[in-house]
């Protein structure tokens, strides 16, 4: 596999596992469950300020409330007294009042029908939400569970991404053992040749391994000189005894060694 070829290989997994992030729909899910949250608060918070509104003008009713009995006692004790102005003062601002009172009480049921709304509302989407998270959770479940099962299948076949990259690092690994194989044994071959020279190596070393080899050479054959004659010497006499004994081995180099 050439350099090319190997980046290209590495660049399609890599950009594969990419695209398997970007299109996880687990990341999807969670996206589509927050955003549902989000709604849920927001119609939480939109509650919550119907709701404060509401009170407000509850508040606001019962002060006119009080303040319309308080007209009504004012307008009797001014009529007791023989004050027909102040009494007609006290009444002309109580039906003043009940008119706002009739304003704000229109302001206080719309309130209370659109709390009423968003009361229903926000129960049915915090059921959606919760239902979903369940739903979510099962098929986030099942989908690792997938993942899984296909990485293992892949492992088990070798196939995958991932092994993919272990191959091109293996082919890597045998291409240089092979080239640090091939320059050993070139290099040893420059040695022996005598081509290039160990500078680590003391003077005259290659005269030294030469003149051993001759010497290894010329011991073969001197030990297979002394075989024939010990062969040609044995020709019509019967068989004397080897040294075999425990302590042959001592001999071993010290004379011929003959068959």
């Amino acid at each position: 596999m050439t350099f090319t070829n190997r980046l290209r290989v590495i660049f399609r997994s890599k950009a594969s596992r990419t695209l398997d992030r970007l299109e996880d729909p687990r990341e999807a899910l969670d996206d589509s469950y927050e955003q549902l949250v989000r709604m849920l608060q927001d119609v939480r918070l939109g509650l919550a300020e119907v709701a404060t509104a509401k009170k407000r003008l509850e508040l606001q009713g019962q002060e006119m409330g009080a303040r319309h009995q308080r007209l009504a006692d004012q307008a009797e004790s001014a009529l007791n007294q023989g004050r027909e102005d102040l009494a007609r003062t006290a009444l002309e601002r109580r039906s003043l009042l009940e008119g706002q009172v009739a304003a704000l009480r229109d302001q206080y049921t719309l309130l209370q029908k659109q709390q009423g709304q968003l009361q229903d509302n926000e129960r049915r989407l915090a059921e959606r939400v919760a239902a979903f998270r369940t739903e979510k959770e099962s098929i986030k479940a099942s989908y690792a569970a997938s993942q899984a099962q296909v990485k293992a299948n892949e492992a088990a076949a070798g196939l995958g991404s991932q092994m993919s990259e272990v191959g091109v690092s293996l082919d890597r690994a045998k291409d240089r053992i092979a080239q640090m194989q091939a320059r050993a044994a070139a290099t040893d071959e420059l040695l022996a040749s005598g081509a290039l020279t160990d500078l680590t190596a003391p003077p005259d070393a290659d005269l030294e391994r030469q003149l051993s080899a001759g010497a290894t050479s010329a011991d073969v054959e001197r030990q297979l000189r002394a075989m024939k004659d010990a062969r040609a010497s044995r020709q019509g006499r019967p068989a004397g005894s080897r040294g075999t004994g425990p302590d042959a081995w001592l001999s071993i180099g010290n004379g011929p060694d003959t068959p």
